[in-house]
């Protein structure tokens, strides 16, 4: 059976030229299967593509390289993940039959305290919205970015997910924790069957802190723009 390592932040190559990075992991939480990856182009102004996995496929083995099955203005026409909404605080997009909100950033208006002439305070009206990027998925999938943190079954903070360990039919065999910060980076390779549950930007193990601690771990050495 062909595995395949989707690590986060591999390089993404077309068929006629390199597209950009891989982002996200888009997963079924139900049957665990990758159903689409979430692609940044190089240059980071444009959006990032939402990319069904079928067209996706292992490349070279040394940089650990996804290739696409499409030109670079194929994919280039795919879906735009990254949505942004101008919303009062507390409040959601409309909902929508087809797509799920996955990963999300809030950023609130800055609040400024104003002063008259004679240096006295002068109360400003607070500004009670924000604006709000997030990913559109599939209705029913969550998303995994690497900043997206593994917590064992008692609770402690395990690490950051780094990829997953996908077969020829998209099933995760394995999750792929990282430890550890600079030149102190460890991964270990978690059984799927040790996963709880799969949530957007979080996952949970069915292990504690020290059954993690016992598993087999290697040193890694990886520098990421």
């Amino acid at each position: 059976m062909n595995v395949v390592r989707l690590e986060l932040g591999s390089p993404v190559r077309c068929t006629d030229d390199a597209f950009g990075e891989l982002a996200d992991v888009v997963i079924d939480p139900t049957t665990r299967c990758v159903t689409h990856l979430v692609v940044q182009p190089r240059r980071s102004s444009e959006s990032a593509r939402l990319v069904p996995i079928d067209r996706a496929r292992g490349g070279e083995e040394a940089d650990r390289t996804i290739v696409l099955d499409g030109t670079v203005a194929e994919i280039g026409q795919l879906e735009r993940v990254r949505e942004a909404a101008y919303l009062r605080l507390g409040e959601f997009p409309v909902e929508d039959p087809d797509w799920e909100v996955g990963i999300e950033e809030i950023f609130a208006q800055p609040y400024y305290q104003g002063f008259d002439a004679a240096g006295a305070e002068v109360p400003i009206a607070y500004d009670d919205h924000a604006m709000w990027q997030y990913d559109r998925i599939p209705k029913g999938d969550v998303e995994i970015r690497r900043a997206s943190p593994v917590t064992s079954a008692d609770e402690h903070h395990l690490g950051h997910v780094d990829g997953f360990m996908v077969d020829s039919q998209d099933r995760i065999g394995h999750l792929v924790l990282e430890q550890g910060h600079l030149w102190g980076k460890r991964e270990v390779v978690i059984p799927i069957g040790a996963v709880a549950r799969v949530e957007t930007d979080a996952v949970v193990l069915t292990l504690s802190k020290d059954e993690v601690g016992a598993l087999e771990s290697h040193r890694v050495h990886r520098w990421r723009n």
